[in-house]
């Protein structure tokens, strides 16, 4: 366990993502960041070979630290179903890719995240009515030093998936799946509800308690 503090000071978040950005930013404000993404920095993303949330997490953050000579951050997350055997897992966001040229309503360029929904919602009903629902969110941290220092940590939110997705107010998988303990799915509560209980802000609680 590092004892290491992270100064206040400049800190890129290796995504190019724009809703993780957004709950990344507002779990950091507290702490005097000042945060840039990847993305605006013009930064390419990494090939995402590993088979574990904290081998992507260190790639990307590893990729953005080189590139700028500074602390980098990078958050590697997805869901896991029960019924499912974990997946999609690692491959969350792989479930979401189409065509550059398709439309999408929800995902940047190449991802449709209803359509990623839809994959996990078709998979559910071959299992038949009765398939377990229930599934989890990880959120993975890697917060990655120029000097080659590493730390991660992890955080998870349980849950059930709810067909057909509900609410708008989130981003990724989030109409489809309802924390424990609630009604509404994570795009019905909005951000500020989910950044109270979510799996991001409980890896945060991580990281804040070692680095701050």
């Amino acid at each position: 366990m590092t004892q290491r503090k992270l100064t206040p000071g400049r800190l890129i978040i290796a995504t190019h993502n724009k809703g993780k950005l957004a709950e990344i930013d507002a779990l950091l404000a507290p702490y005097g960041m000042t945060t840039e993404a990847a993305g605006d920095l013009g930064l390419d993303e990494p090939d995402e070979t590993g088979t574990a949330f904290a081998e992507n997490a260190l790639i990307k953050a590893q990729s953005a630290c080189d590139a700028t000579g500074c602390v980098a951050l990078a958050d590697d997350s997805g869901l896991c179903v029960a019924a499912l055997g974990g997946a999609p897992g690692v491959y969350t966001a792989d479930w979401a890719e189409r065509q550059p040229f398709e439309a999408g309503a929800l995902g940047g360029p190449g991802r449709d995240w209803y359509l990623a929904m839809g994959k996990v919602e078709g998979k559910l009903a071959e299992l038949g009515p009765d398939a377990d629902r229930s599934a989890y969110f990880v959120s993975t941290l890697a917060l990655v030093w120029p000097d080659g220092e590493q730390l991660v940590v992890e955080g998870r939110a349980q849950g059930h998936l709810t067909w057909p997705p509900r609410g708008t107010l989130g981003f990724g998988y989030d109409p489809v799946f309802v924390p424990q303990g609630f009604k509404q799915s994570y795009a019905e509560l909005g951000p500020e509800h989910k950044l109270e209980y979510d799996h991001r802000a409980a890896a945060f609680a991580k990281l804040v308690a070692m680095v701050f």
